[in-house]
């Protein structure tokens, strides 16, 4: 199995590499709207997005198979996320001229291309699920989860702001 170029680096140059690119961003005046973090990843992380490049890299698949492979997922979302992989060029759509049309979805040779560091984030998340359901119980346990290291632990309730209507 081959690498990812991250998988090479050390955490230490990993942090690094990381900072050098911030910093370089933030040096080109850090536009958001060309922000590669704010601007493509908010759609390779979307609730829905990772689910389905995952299920496409199986196998090209119509609208009603998706539905039924990814629990949970209603009409209207698999619609829009479907949309958004495509516009991003992730995807791509075949209509088929048949009555009615039926139409196919299969990853693109990009959406292929996201498959190896999207098969490296999947291996995290499930090394990792355990201790961040943990780490969510201790913070959901301590109340609002303001605490630091170097924070005391018995802290003062805020009032609710009232809402005006």
């Amino acid at each position: 199995m081959t690498r990812s170029p991250g998988e090479n680096l050390s955490v230490a140059a990993q942090r690094a590499a990381l900072t050098d690119r911030y910093a370089a961003w933030r040096a080109q005046g850090f536009d958001a709207a060309r922000c590669p973090v704010r601007n493509v990843l908010d759609h390779l992380g979307s609730k829905w997005s990772a689910l389905l490049l995952i299920a496409l890299a199986e196998k090209p698949m119509r609208f009603n198979a998706l539905l039924r492979d990814v629990p949970d997922i209603s009409k209207r979302m698999l619609t829009q996320t479907l949309r958004d992989l495509e516009r991003d060029g992730l995807v791509s759509r075949q209509v088929f001229p048949t009555k009615p049309p039926s139409v196919e979805y299969r990853l693109s040779a990009m959406g292929g291309s996201v498959l190896g560091p999207l098969t490296a984030l999947v291996g995290w998340a499930e090394q990792h699920f355990a201790d961040i359901e943990q780490a969510r119980a201790r913070f959901d346990g301590e109340g609002a989860g303001f605490a630091t290291e170097d924070a005391p632990t018995d802290r003062v309730a805020l009032a609710p702001v009232p809402v005006r209507g």
